[in-house]
């Protein structure tokens, strides 16, 4: 059973189910050309929000030592923002810190079901930024305990490592978390990355 936070904005409650901290472990399985990178990770991540109609995200991951007494290695962070896709207008915050114009059309329950697509779905965008200077924006929905996510922009600097796009699934199977990631990088074609089961530990 999903609790909602009392003070969650409407326009959040088709991703309510994330909201929380999550820990676990997955796997890293890449092949480039001839070689395989596998590795098993430890990961924790946290879905929060702020009152504004978008959920705050932070990834930390770390690979567990190859010898049993070793200390794990911190791998890489992720933070970024998750929102329902829609047209901003005056009710909302921005460009930069300009402050709404009257309130959000966005209020209720009622209102937010007109943002539902074709597909019974809701439209989302997910802005995500990691510290090798890789930025991507991700299109795709929510429907129910899944979503379906797909680069449509990413922006790397001159010094980033090759990059160029991904895909990323998660779902809520029998109370944990289980997401899969794969991604076009090193010259390599969209193929499979990396994937984790967590569990809600807050």
């Amino acid at each position: 059973m999903i609790e909602l936070p009392v003070d969650l904005p409407a326009e959040l409650v088709p991703l309510s189910w994330l909201v929380g901290v999550w820990e676990g472990s997955g796997v890293i399985d890449y092949k480039v050309g001839d070689a395989s990178i596998t590795h098993e990770f430890g990961q924790r991540l946290s879905f929060s929000h702020d009152g504004m109609p978008h959920l705050n995200y932070t990834s930390y991951t770390w690979l567990f030592p190859d010898d049993p007494g070793g200390d794990p290695t911190p791998l890489t962070t992720e933070t970024g923002y998750w929102r329902l896709e829609r047209r901003l207008g005056e009710g909302d915050v921005g460009p930069a810190m300009l402050p709404a114009v009257g309130r959000s059309r966005y209020r209720d329950a009622e209102s937010v079901e007109t943002l539902r697509n074709a597909d019974g779905g809701f439209d989302l965008e997910v802005s995500l930024v990691h510290p090798g200077g890789v930025a991507e924006l991700y299109l795709g929905q929510v429907k129910g305990p899944r979503i379906d996510l797909a680069t449509d922009a990413v922006m790397r600097t001159a010094g980033a490592k090759d990059y160029a796009a991904a895909t990323r699934l998660y779902g809520l199977v029998d109370g944990h978390l289980l997401w899969a990631w794969d991604i076009a990088a090193l010259g390599q074609d969209l193929r499979t990355h990396a994937s984790a089961r967590l569990a809600k530990v807050d």
